[in-house]
């Protein structure tokens, strides 16, 4: 009896990811790529099996799945990325969250919101989703990255204002006044590339990693200026952290007067957010 594709593909990527993952991966190809449920007994014709092939060799060459696709799963959206912007975590979807549970809490039908840095619009699309009296706005510094937010807001119809601007600029800070401001940005200083994973040195855009050496803060610093400056008085700011300066990065809020804020860890117990109040 012949091996089907979809055990081929398990078999050929077991030895790099492990049986478990490969498996994991080949269910999400024959999904995305083939949009079919039916592992095996789905045929491919001879296009779709130079495909698979092609898809395996990237694989194996450890390019992440979600490049190799053109596609990721965010908070129930199905997102086009691409190797200008990030691959959205689970991490950022737990920030998602955080900021849905505290809008529950206080009185803000139709908030305005901006995401800063946006890569994809993970952020701001999911928010636009479960926010529909929202005004979500997104900036980012890449206009590859902002090409790739609007496809993505044109593909699952919401509406998201972008803005190409560097938050590092105050000649570019947005105008207008916000009830939530949005963040995660840039925070691993070059030191600290020795403990990151190759496929996400070798594949993800620098850009949307790394700050400075000398000024690994800098980001944090200038979302709180730009805060302190726009942000509505009892509205917050939502900022995915490094965790291993959680304690330097609750300090640059609070010198900005934010003297309210709350550290939450992530699912892996590691400090991971921060959130700041205006009062």
């Amino acid at each position: 009896m012949s091996v089907s594709p979809f055990d081929a593909l398990v078999t050929a990527l077991s030895p790099r990811y492990g049986s478990g993952e490969a498996r994991s991966m080949a269910r999400i190809i024959f999904e995305d790529a083939f949009t079919t449920r039916q592992y095996h007994t789905r045929v491919l014709n001879a296009e779709e099996l130079a495909q698979l092939a092609e898809i395996r060799t990237r694989l194996m060459d450890g390019e992440p799945l979600q490049y190799v696709l053109g596609m990721a799963d965010f908070f129930g959206l199905k997102l086009l990325v691409s190797p200008a912007v990030l691959i959205p975590r689970q991490e950022t979807e737990e920030l998602v969250a955080w900021v849905l549970e505290w809008l529950k809490e206080v009185d803000c039908a139709a908030p305005d919101v901006l995401d800063i840095g946006t890569g994809s619009g993970c952020i701001a699309l999911a928010l636009a989703r479960k926010l529909p009296m929202a005004r979500v706005s997104a900036l980012d510094v890449s206009k590859e990255a902002l090409e790739l937010a609007a496809a993505n807001a044109q593909r699952l119809n919401l509406a998201l204002h972008l803005q190409e601007a560097d938050i590092l600029e105050q000649s570019a800070w947005p105008r207008g006044d916000f009830d939530i401001i949005v963040s995660n940005p840039p925070y691993i200083p070059p030191s600290e590339r020795e403990h990151m994973p190759a496929h996400v040195l070798n594949h993800e855009p620098g850009l949307a990693l790394f700050t400075r050496e000398e000024h690994p803060l800098e980001f944090y610093q200038a979302i709180a200026a730009f805060a302190a400056k726009c942000l509505r008085k009892q509205g917050a700011v939502f900022v995915e952290i490094n965790e291993f300066r959680a304690d330097e990065t609750i300090h640059v809020f609070q010198q900005a007067g934010f003297l309210r804020t709350t550290l939450r860890r992530d699912l892996s117990n590691a400090p991971r957010m921060i959130a700041a109040f205006r009062d």
